[in-house]
């Protein structure tokens, strides 16, 4: 018997894209699933997006919250009416390959681990693959999540043996925060080394502010984690490093695929 998994949709204003998370969700060959859906006051016409697939998807649990409060109590609303005994995560605006569930569950389950992650790839705003793979480590502990944290629509624990954990109620890396907490009571996160989903790069989004998150970055690690300055210090040079790397990495890759489209 599979053990039911809980996917945990935070949404706002998503209507042009909410739809295909939402399939990627109810197209997993993995079929125990509940998929509960937080709306946090959208103004647009998510809601009628999200109508239109419970109406032959009784699987889907769609909330809204009486005032607009933010991604971390839309997550954490969905985190506590979860009932299922595997805890997954998708951003309104990723996606998921049709066997992402039925891959990563097995390799939990097969090695007997509590707290995952997989690679992912990138898509632009069209859905278009932007032939970026970001990977995820073998291992993780703590320090290597402080260094590196796992994609979040990429995340799978299990609740039943580790317990319900909730996002820290800032505006951003507020899921960061959250595998800090999985991490101290897991121990280890295990990477699985498959692309099993796809982020978003969207212009306006939040998380493609990279100077925003920088700040945030330091809020994580100096009062909420509490860390002396000088770990912080080195955690933000590295990070930052590692950033810049990645963008240069993501340039060059674009600019050697635009001459080759040239010639």
């Amino acid at each position: 018997m599979e053990k039911l998994v809980s996917v945990i949709m935070p949404v706002y204003n998503c209507e042009a894209f909410v739809g295909e998370a939402i399939q990627s969700v109810v197209s997993q060959t993995y079929k125990n699933i509940e998929l509960i859906i937080v709306d946090d006051c959208s103004t647009d016409r998510t809601a009628d997006v999200i109508a239109r697939f419970q109406k032959i998807n009784t699987h889907i649990k769609y909330f809204k919250l009486d005032i607009n409060s933010g991604a971390a109590q839309s997550r954490n609303y969905a985190i506590k009416m979860a009932t299922g005994e595997y805890l997954a995560f998708l951003d309104s605006d990723d996606i998921w390959v049709s066997s992402k569930l039925e891959r990563q569950i097995r390799f939990m389950e097969a090695n007997h681990y509590n707290f995952t992650c997989t690679d992912y790839g990138k898509i632009d705003e069209l859905g278009k693959q932007k032939k970026i793979v970001v990977s995820c480590l073998k291992k993780y502990d703590y320090d290597a999540i402080l260094r590196d944290c796992p994609g979040n629509s990429t995340v799978i624990y299990d609740a039943s043996v580790l317990g319900k954990f909730y996002a820290a109620d800032i505006r951003r890396r507020n899921d960061f925060v959250m595998w800090l907490q999985v991490i101290k009571r897991a121990k280890y996160a295990y990477g699985l080394n498959e692309v099993l989903g796809y982020h978003r790069e969207r212009e306006n989004s939040i998380s493609i502010n990279k100077a925003g998150l920088i700040k945030y970055q330091w809020i994580v690690y100096r009062k909420i984690e509490k860390l002396s300055f000088f770990r912080c210090c080195f955690l933000m040079a590295y990070k930052i490093f590692h950033t810049v790397k990645l963008r240069l990495q993501i340039i060059v890759k674009e600019s050697k695929l635009t001459a080759y489209k040239g010639l």
